[in-house]
């Protein structure tokens, strides 16, 4: 049986050994990183947490909504057991009905044809690193070749000691000031995330500096569940010349070859952001985009 449960209803520590147990566990679905990026969040349970699926919610003028929160690239159904495309279906029909708008991303795991939701496929890109350095390098397109070449010969130098703020910085001064959606308030989520995993040991940054001892792009990557997640980056105009971000997670790939981890590069639908990617030799996953509007005539059109 799956129960609706406000947040205050949830047994937390019950909730987090689904998803450290679960075959698709993923670290967006744990409780703290939950309480982060959506405060009050709500949870879909079946029986005593065989499996479990969250739900981030807002409201606007008095209406409820679901939607996928900055930072949360999949959610979706998380289970110790098997999990089929009919449990799937299940879990998103006990979904209550006081949600009038849902935007949600399942994760690669789940399937659906609910014929009640508009579904978009959506690309993200993985690399195994199991492989030693040099069976994953000969994979890569002959441009990042160059590119990595090419990023060695201009005094480029890895540090894990970058300040994470640092980076930040960069990335508002660069490609945030085109994300109209990225917000302060973002900023002080991401700042939060950050914070909390680099305390807890399974995050940490990594800098490229010039030849004049300044940093030019760094990035953040969170380990959980057998998987790093390419999290966050910032890169400015002289580290685009240099090649700096493919120095970075060639570096990053060099350095955790052979572990049985996967890269998560998190995305991308953007063009140009996956053929970068798939540079590395990655592999495409595809996950589900869910969108149901059941708001009342009167303001449908808003959110169509």
């Amino acid at each position: 049986m799956i129960h609706y449960q406000e947040n205050y209803q949830l047994n937390k520590q019950k909730w987090d050994a689904c998803i450290a147990k679960s075959f698709n566990g993923i670290i967006y679905a744990y409780s703290w990183y939950l309480d982060i990026v959506s405060p009050g969040w709500k949870g879909l349970v079946e029986d005593d947490y065989i499996s479990v699926m969250p739900l981030c919610s807002r409201k606007k003028i008095g209406i409820s909504y679901l939607f996928q929160p900055f930072f949360t690239q999949q959610h979706g159904v998380f289970s110790t057991a098997k999990l089929t495309e009919d449990k799937t279906n299940e879990f998103l029909n006990a979904i209550p009905n006081t949600f009038k708008l849902i935007e949600i991303n399942l994760n690669t795991f789940n399937k659906t044809n609910d014929s009640t939701f508009t579904i978009e496929k959506k690309l993200n890109i993985e690399l195994d690193l199991i492989e030693s350095y040099e069976n994953i390098s000969k994979n890569y397109s002959q441009n990042h070749q160059r590119n990595i070449k090419k990023s060695h010969q201009n005094g480029l130098v890895i540090s894990h000691q970058a300040n994470i703020q640092d980076v930040i910085d960069i990335f508002k001064a660069n490609r945030g000031k085109d994300i109209e959606t990225f917000r302060r308030k973002d900023y002080e989520t991401l700042t939060k995330l950050i914070e909390h995993c680099s305390n807890a040991g399974i995050g940490h940054t990594i800098g490229v500096f010039n030849s004049n001892n300044t940093l030019c792009a760094g990035a953040f990557f969170i380990e959980s569940n057998n998987k790093v997640i390419f999290i966050f980056s910032g890169a400015n105009e002289e580290a685009k010349e240099k090649g700096a971000m493919f120095f970075l997670l060639d570096s990053f790939i060099k350095e955790n070859a052979q572990k049985n981890i996967t890269l998560d590069f998190e995305g991308s639908n953007d063009e140009n952001l996956a053929r970068f990617y798939k540079g590395f030799g990655s592999k495409e996953c595809v996950y589900l985009h869910l969108r149901r509007n059941r708001l009342p005539f009167f303001i449908k059109w808003l959110k169509k």
